[in-house]
């Protein structure tokens, strides 16, 4: 690792205070100040049962058919980093978020946030991004938007996809199924994407190249489901990452996780930047990961279908769903100690995605 000067004046405060008047970066970190947002703002204004589920995409009837909806906007800084750029990133958080009910992502939009002075061959080589990545995931942009704002109030690019699947007969996957008993599993290392983006963000060199393990998993999932169509939960943990993602299911099924801390993988170069940084990898953003609870009679045939697929290579158990401390996720370290993982009041990298 080299030696690198930061600029602290140019870091923003990810843990604001809770009663902060006014919108603050926090807001947008996936975190306790996210879910607050949700809970006393929105959620009243909107006010109906299908929002009230916070899934990662909403179910909806249209006809005969379950569909999921999905939305998300993108306003990651840098446009293009290791391994990706705000385009793959767009689509493949949309259709992530389909596939974590199970849907198989058919449709996309795209609508594109342009800063006044914005070269076109940026602009452009994000759009073709964005269609290499719909074509990879095999889904359709088939309708979008164009907005521009003035110089000096953007970055360059925003960017905003919208998409709609279908879910298969008898697949029902949301973070209330989650049961005492059920076998926790990640898909793969995890870390990777948020220190991708910091090293490009803040020059930072860590001996091995990082990149963003930016991916689409609806493949990954048919594979899971081919399996046994009793998946409980599935989750993708971008903002926040996988210790805000076991907190959100802890705390929607009622039940408590327990996560055996040698068990999570960390990359090496994840685990220097985060003890370089004083970061903790397990609250660090991933773009190509998932989180499974599946009941424990599938684990083992599961786990081995998720190591078959190119996007699972790397699974592996990390812990259970118990009926102890109802709520809440603890970690376990291999000498039998326990500590509480906590939800994060923020995000401790802001604009990853």
């Amino acid at each position: 690792m080299t030696d690198t000067v930061l600029d602290a004046t140019a870091w923003t405060c990810p843990a604001p205070l809770r009663d902060h008047p006014v919108v603050v970066m926090g807001h947008g970190g996936g975190g306790a100040l996210s879910a607050e947002l949700m809970e006393h703002l929105f959620a009243p204004a909107y006010g109906n049962e299908v929002l009230a589920g916070l899934t990662d995409s909403a179910e909806v009837r249209l006809g005969g058919a379950r569909l999921a909806l999905s939305t998300d906007s993108y306003v990651v800084r840098p446009l293009f980093f290791p391994g990706g750029s705000i385009g793959d990133l767009a689509v493949n958080g949309t259709v992530n978020d389909l596939a974590m009910s199970g849907a198989r992502a058919a449709f996309l939009s795209a609508a594109f946030i342009l800063e006044e002075g914005t070269e076109l061959t940026v602009v452009g080589r994000v759009a073709q991004a964005v269609g290499a990545a719909a074509r990879t995931a095999g889904v359709t942009v088939v309708t979008g938007d164009t907005k521009v704002v003035d110089s000096g109030h953007g970055d360059g690019i925003y960017l905003n996809t919208s998409g709609i699947g279908l879910i298969p007969d008898g697949v029902d996957i949301r973070p209330q199924r989650a049961r005492p008993g059920d076998v926790v599993l990640v898909s793969g290392p995890v870390g990777l994407h948020g220190i991708a983006i910091l090293s490009v963000r803040e020059g930072l060199e860590f001996g091995v190249d990082v990149a963003s393990d930016t991916a689409p998993l609806g493949g990954l999932v048919e594979a899971m489901l081919a399996v046994t169509r009793d998946l409980h939960v599935l989750r993708d943990p971008t903002r926040g990452g996988l210790a805000t993602s076991l907190n959100e299911i802890a705390a929607a099924s009622g039940t408590g996780i327990v996560i055996d801390e040698h068990r999570v993988p960390v990359p090496e170069p994840v685990t220097a930047a985060c003890g370089f940084l004083g970061l903790d990898p397990w609250y660090v953003a991933n773009e190509g990961r998932l989180v499974a609870l599946v009941p424990p009679a599938d684990a083992e045939a599961v786990l081995a279908a998720m190591r078959a697929h190119p996007s699972g290579a790397g699974a592996a158990v990390i812990g259970s769903c118990v009926a102890d401390h109802p709520g809440g996720v603890v970690a376990r370290s291999r000498f039998g100690g326990t500590r509480v993982v906590e939800l994060p009041i923020g995000e401790q990298l802001p604009r990853i995605c």
